[in-house]
């Protein structure tokens, strides 16, 4: 049985001294760590380390929860994984102790899957809220269009009448053939 560490930031200008200092503090033999990055990922490939680390008996420890996700779905996987190598999970915060099967143990990390799917469930309502909403404003919803509606015109004449290529007219608008093929076939919907 070990005590297993892990700490980690989000940013590279947070500082792990305070997570590794009171992980230390409480005896952890081996503490796994990263900050993340707009281009790394070395949170969870520090994660993935320590879960393949952990055997059964073992007991991970974190300072804070959010320290094991982004998201409370991500926390909740992660106290899956661990809980399927037969370890448990200690907060130095006192909020989660899987290690003594109360009911309350239990029922804090049911909690967590609650929160995971509330949280998600939101994330979806708000998208298509904000979906509608500009629907209803007449904004146009994705990605603007490379060829403006009176160009799209033109380009569908020319094409119809055999008076220029496909390879011409993307040649002649900076874009791809595949693009004008599409322009192409609007004429027929």
């Amino acid at each position: 049985m070990a005590t297993v560490g892990f700490a980690r930031v989000s940013t590279i200008e947070q500082d792990l001294k305070l997570q590794l200092d009171a992980l230390a503090a409480v005896g952890c033999e081996k503490i796994f760590h990263g900050k993340q990055s707009g281009v790394s990922d070395e949170n969870e490939q520090q994660l993935t380390l320590m879960l393949d680390y952990i055997r059964e008996r073992d007991i991970v420890t974190v300072t804070k929860l959010d320290r094991l996700g982004r998201s409370l779905k991500s926390i909740l996987t992660t106290i899956d994984a661990i809980h399927e190598k037969g370890a448990t999970l200690k907060t130095l915060d006192g909020v989660i102790d899987t290690a003594n099967g109360s009911p309350f143990a239990k029922a804090t990390v049911s909690l967590i899957g609650v929160f995971a799917e509330l949280e998600r469930d939101l994330i979806v309502s708000r998208t298509s809220e904000g979906r509608a909403a500009a629907a209803l404003a007449g904004k146009h919803m994705g990605r603007t269009k490379q060829i403006p509606d009176e160009d799209r015109a033109k380009i569908r004449k020319v094409l119809l009448a055999n008076k220029s290529s496909i390879s011409e007219q993307a040649r002649q608008y900076s874009v791809s053939r595949t693009t004008i093929s599409r322009i192409k076939q609007e004429s027929s919907v």
